[in-house]
């Protein structure tokens, strides 16, 4: 097949599924507004920092770019990959995405502590505070997200660059101390229950 025809296959796919993208697309919004508002929260209210025995027994390294660049990537990855090689599942990947970032907001308003007192200080883009807030630390979203893309996308190799880059971005935010170990680790469980939840739900439409 050409590119030509590739393309001609990319728009009627696009085409045939617009208005299920367009929808996905509002769920996105709506999820992000909501987490803007759950974000100012747990910045607005005060918290108080846990013990945690990963954390007390390891020095904090600055691993910041890779915290910062790597999870903006990934994500980036998570929504280009389906634009252009999985047309079909667009609307399901972001669908999914916002249902998780939809979770999350409610664990961030309902569950969160303060920063933990060893966690690297450095400073962000600006692009980036939009994204990350001060004590929105449950569940690692640097873990979530490259996990339920391995959960998606799975009939392709590329969930097991998913996976991988789930596993290092979890050891990335321990070892920055900039989560605490159960926001890691709750982050596979909760993602996977996010999962099959949204692949009941979406299935509806």
């Amino acid at each position: 097949m050409n590119s030509l025809s590739k393309f001609a296959q990319w728009k009627r796919e696009i085409s045939n599924h617009k208005y299920l993208i367009l929808f996905s697309f509002l769920l996105l919004a709506i999820a992000l507004i909501l987490e803007h508002f759950s974000g100012n929260y747990v910045v607005r209210t005060p918290g108080v920092s846990a013990p945690d025995i990963i954390l007390d027994n390891i020095p904090t390294f600055d691993l910041d770019p890779m915290y910062i660049y790597g999870g903006a990537v990934i994500t980036l990855l998570f929504f280009i990959y389906p634009l252009f090689y999985r047309v079909k599942e667009l609307h399901k990947a972001i669908s999914q995405f916002s249902l998780l970032v939809l979770m999350r907001d409610a664990f961030m308003t309902f569950t969160h502590l303060s920063d933990p007192v060893t966690a690297l200080k450095f400073a962000v883009p600006e692009w980036f505070s939009f994204f990350g807030f001060q004590n929105g630390l449950f569940f690692s979203g640097h873990t979530a997200i490259p996990f339920l893309g391995f959960l998606i996308f799975k009939d392709s190799k590329i969930r097991y660059l998913f996976l991988a880059v789930s596993i290092i971005m979890a050891m990335v935010v321990l070892m920055m101390h900039v989560h605490y170990t159960i926001d890691v680790l709750s982050a596979f469980f909760i993602t996977y229950g996010t999962f099959k939840i949204g692949e009941w739900m979406f299935s509806k439409y």
